[in-house]
């Protein structure tokens, strides 16, 4: 598989340019340049196909000429001793949930393979640098996943406030590999800080510097695999349509759905469940986007007014505008209907959902509806409920507490510096930590 920028047409690259420079020099972002279909893998695995080998059966597909079976076999064993579950519910709906992982959370999956294909790609090469602008999952998800992956150094960068769940044993100075940065300024500052120092060649290259955010396509790629999981799972029990209803922010997971109906996943449709933010409500409807402020919502990890994967699905509506719009429905679900969706499917089926699932089960009762009687809706679960446990409360009036395995998500943490938002002040603070 090869990748072209969004913004350009120039030679696409191989993967591995797409992740250990996941920035095209245009400005773009890496979306795949040509899609294999992968039918012939999927389709014919069953209910006993684990997450590792379903990884290690489709990568070498994909990534042909870059990682071999036996190649992707040791990414899928490093990056996964976990995996998605999927609950098949009723004859409409069933559950995949995604917070299985050591921090609970979706981008757990994505983040661990990122993680060990990198190590793979960097045998015998020189080391690398990961740097991410995060706040509350994805650094200890970055982190967890990158501690002590050889040849790699993971930058953490994080806005003004006390960050949660690291381990300062494993910080750079202490004989690890993890580097945590406070900015005295915002996360879009951070995420600016991220894309300007990428974007510095010598110096990006000085240190072989690539990201673990959303950017890199490494990291979105593989979360199409828990699409794959979620079918094989249930297909034996599909008799009419197949939709996944998916809680949309930053539109990653929807980028991963559209990418596994490319790789021939059969599925009639998404639904980007929305909370009031509505980021891109009327641009799936064939409107022009506009970035609009963010609202804040008891759904905060969808409150995204100008989603970083816009020309990812830009991309997608330019190759073929008319599929795109009849496989895309957007629902948005305001703060009341997330709570009473938490209530009705906490007394419906006994389990507990996060507000985000719970903006995806609403959203799913309002677009099926419109689908033929026996179309099934796969729910997409993203994080651990007790993660918004006062609003889980508000809802249900039950306490929920963080499992044990989650526990030192609480625990505080300091920084190894303290920055203001510049480049030279960021430099300084990663040479200081060798």
């Amino acid at each position: 598989m090869y990748f072209r920028s969004t913004k350009s047409n120039e030679a696409p690259v191989s993967f591995k340019e797409a992740v250990l420079h996941c920035l095209p020099l245009d400005g773009g972002l890496y979306v795949p340049a040509s899609v294999m279909d992968m039918r012939q893998y999927f389709l014919y695995m069953d209910t006993e196909t684990t997450y590792p080998e379903l990884a290690a059966t489709v990568t070498p597909s994909l990534l042909q000429g870059e990682l071999n079976p036996f190649s992707a076999a040791r990414v899928a064993e490093s990056a996964f001793d976990f995996e998605p579950e999927l609950r098949r519910l009723d004859e409409r709906f069933s559950l995949l949930t995604l917070y299985n992982g050591p921090t609970g959370t979706f981008k757990d999956f994505g983040i661990a393979f990122l993680a060990a294909v990198m190590e793979e790609l960097l045998k015998n090469n020189g080391p690398a640098m990961i740097i991410s602008a995060t706040r509350g999952d994805t650094g200890v998800s970055i982190a967890n996943a990158f501690r002590n992956r050889q040849n790699i150094t993971a930058v953490i960068l994080y806005p003004s406030g006390a960050i949660q769940g690291l381990d300062p044993a494993a910080y750079v100075p202490n004989g690890g590999n993890i580097i945590p940065i406070q900015v005295e300024g915002s996360f879009d500052e951070c995420q600016w800080m991220v894309n300007e120092i990428i974007r510095d060649r010598p110096y990006a290259d000085r240190y072989g510097i690539t990201s673990a955010n959303a950017i890199n396509a490494g990291r979105l790629l593989p979360q199409s695999f828990y699409f794959l999981y979620a079918f094989i799972k249930i297909k034996k029990y599909l008799n009419g349509d197949l939709l996944f209803s998916v809680p949309s922010g930053n539109f990653g997971n929807l980028i991963a759905g559209l990418y596994a109906w490319k790789f021939g996943m059969p599925v009639n449709g998404f639904i980007a469940a929305m909370n009031a933010n509505n980021a891109f409500g009327d641009f799936i409807k064939g409107q022009q986007f506009m970035p609009h402020p963010v609202k804040t919502t008891n759904s905060p990890a969808l409150d995204v007014g100008h989603p970083s994967n816009y020309e990812r699905l830009a991309s997608f509506y330019e190759e073929a505008p008319a599929v795109m719009r009849n496989m895309v429905f957007p629902a948005a679900i305001d703060n009341d209907e997330t709570l009473k969706a938490l209530e009705l499917f906490w007394k419906r089926y006994g389990i507990i959902l996060d507000p985000h699932a719970a903006v995806a089960y609403e959203a799913a009762q309002r677009v099926s509806s419109a689908f033929d009687p026996d179309s099934h809706v796969v729910i997409i679960a993203t994080g651990h409920p007790a993660k918004e446990a006062a609003t889980v409360r508000q809802a249900i009036g039950q306490t929920i507490d963080l499992p044990q395995r989650l526990a030192m998500l609480r625990e505080k943490a300091d920084p190894l510096a303290v920055i203001k938002p510049n480049l030279d002040a960021l430099e300084a603070a990663i040479a200081s930590c060798f």
